[in-house]
């Protein structure tokens, strides 16, 4: 069920039951509706009845953000068509792996299932994408690339202190951690997207990823203590 974080901000519960369950965002910041991620495919309960509890409509979203290319997150954008008609922004990396103008190696356990995934569910035909780079600025977010989960993995950090930390972090008994290895391209490099993360981005209240209960408040402290033990 749609959760109100704060003022503006609303945790959608989507995808089934854990681990086929993930976090979207929607962000009201007072003039534009931003949803973060999108969820599977299918999911239960659905998109459109999350948004609704929260008191929207599809056709009010402004923009989605992707944080990456995984179908939990970015599965049920094509149930928003066709009321939503706005920009798409994900991160350039993902970007060219979904259109395969890089591949990865079939022998690579999340390289070969994107292979599949990328065939049976590409972005919408109609959907306008934009690819982000690392430190790109627009509508009051900021972009942070974050390789390792996904080669184009970002974090959105809007102006109003909420992180959107996607897959880069999970949230374990109030706690933040790194994905694991299964899911992930190469944790090493989650490690140093992490402690690099925290090292470039401002400070920030609410720590929101995309598996777990968000932190409401010090999000940006339980990101350096994570830092610090890996």
């Amino acid at each position: 069920m749609a959760e109100q974080l704060r003022e503006g901000l609303w945790l959608l519960e989507l995808g089934f039951v854990a681990p086929l369950a993930s976090n979207a965002y929607l962000l009201d910041d007072g003039g534009d509706v931003t949803l973060v991620d999108s969820g599977l495919p299918r999911n239960w309960p659905t998109l459109r009845s999350e948004l609704a509890a929260a008191g929207y409509e599809v056709g009010d979203v402004d923009r989605v953000l992707l944080t990456h290319y995984d179908l939990d997150h970015v599965g049920g954008l094509a149930r928003l068509r066709p009321e939503f008609d706005g920009p798409v922004y994900v991160g350039r990396d993902d970007l060219r792996l979904v259109h395969g103008e890089d591949d990865p190696s079939v022998f690579h356990h999340k390289g070969a299932f994107h292979r599949l995934a990328r065939v049976l569910f590409p972005f919408p035909a109609d959907v306008d994408v934009h690819p982000v780079t690392d430190g790109e600025t627009f509508d009051g977010f900021t972009a942070f690339h974050t390789p390792g989960h996904n080669p184009g993995h970002t974090v959105y950090l809007h102006e109003s202190g909420v992180a959107f930390l996607g897959d880069l972090v999970w949230e374990e008994d109030a706690e933040l951690t790194t994905p694991i290895w299964f899911d992930s391209y190469d944790v090493r490099e989650i490690d140093e997207s992490v402690k690099g993360l925290v090292d470039r981005i401002p400070p920030f209240e609410v720590a929101a990823m995309g598996h777990g209960d968000p932190i409401r408040s010090r999000g940006h402290a339980a990101l350096l203590a994570l830092a610090d033990r890996l």
